[in-house]
């Protein structure tokens, strides 16, 4: 291409998110809260979907592009398709769609609330299953790219996080298995595996003795904790490229080789900090962070009463 001096220029290529749609759920605060802001800036048009409907407003005010709050509870599906339909009519087809929702419990299984425990699970795992569900046409449409949220805690499960292992245990093996459904249809599905992120959720595990002793026994570039807004940068990196992985730091890619070694290492480390606790610690305080508590007083809220129906949405 040549200027009005005749000279020649090379024109840029386009952001490949400029002008595109984002779905992202959990955006009230924490890493979904930084995503939304990076693929805002980035020139996405983002729709925000979340429990807390004020949080979510204030989030939304403050991005740089046009927005859509939708608060929803992704483990109902009947507000799941309302949510995709306001985001098809309010700002288009979504061409990325981001699970992120999540919700964790510390403490021993035996020790934990049936109901709680199955909650992390209806959320991380059920929740995530049904968003895809439910934005799979919009994704077939626009070929679009669906972004499942992991955690290294699908490398190596963890005593006293037994809920939140499993959903993310479950979550990269359910998109593992949906990418191979979809690719024909040229709709691609990346996992993004999470190490430690300073989020509330974070918070409340630094009260817990295991946990604190694992962290403490990884090697020194393990143990660092990162930002929400540096984690958003890598997952937006990603995004943009529509990679089948993203690892958040990205070192962790190295450690994908070594999985089978983990859950030997965890479970002596663990194995030596139980020992030195009383079995009555370990008994789980509630949801993790403000938005675990959000979403579990929202769900005991619009829970039925014992032997009036049957939990809303399952």
């Amino acid at each position: 291409m040549r200027d009005a001096l005749g000279s020649t220029r090379t024109r840029r290529p386009s952001h490949p998110l400029l002008g595109r749609v984002a779905v992202v759920t959990g955006a009230a605060r924490g890493v979904g809260e930084a995503l939304s802001r990076s693929l805002s800036e980035a020139g996405m048009r983002v729709a925000l979907l979340g429990r807390e409907k004020e949080t979510l407003e204030e989030v939304a005010a403050s991005l740089p592009g046009p927005t859509l709050c939708i608060e929803s509870d992704i483990t109902d599906p009947a507000t799941l398709a309302e949510a995709a339909r306001q985001v098809e009519t309010g700002l288009g087809p979504a061409s990325v769609v981001v699970a992120n929702a999540g919700i964790a419990v510390s403490g021993s299984f035996a020790g934990t609330a049936p109901e709680l425990w199955q909650r992390v699970i209806d959320v991380n795992l059920i929740g995530s299953a049904d968003t895809a569900r439910t934005f799979l046409p919009q994704l077939t449409a626009t070929r679009g790219y669906f972004l499942q949220i992991a955690s290294t805690a699908a490398f190596g499960s963890a005593p006293m996080m037994s809920a939140y292992c499993a959903s993310k245990a479950g979550v990269e093996s359910f998109a593992l298995a949906l990418r191979g459904e979809v690719e024909p249809d040229g709709v691609q599905v990346g996992i993004a595996y999470l190490h430690w992120t300073r989020t509330d959720m974070l918070s409340g595990i630094d009260e817990d003795p295991v946990l604190q002793s694992l962290q403490r026994n990884q090697p020194r570039v393990a143990r660092r904790v990162h930002t929400a807004g540096q984690v958003a940068e890598w997952l937006t990196r990603g995004i943009e490229h529509r990679a089948p992985n993203i690892y958040a730091p990205p070192w962790l890619r190295l450690c994908q080789p070594l999985r089978p070694l983990f859950p030997a290492v965890v479970a002596r480390t663990a194995r030596r900090e139980l020992r030195r606790h009383p079995r009555g610690t370990m008994t789980s305080s509630g949801a993790l962070g403000a938005g675990g508590r959000a979403d579990w007083d929202s769900y005991q809220a619009t829970r039925p009463s014992p032997g009036h129906g049957t939990r809303q949405g399952r």
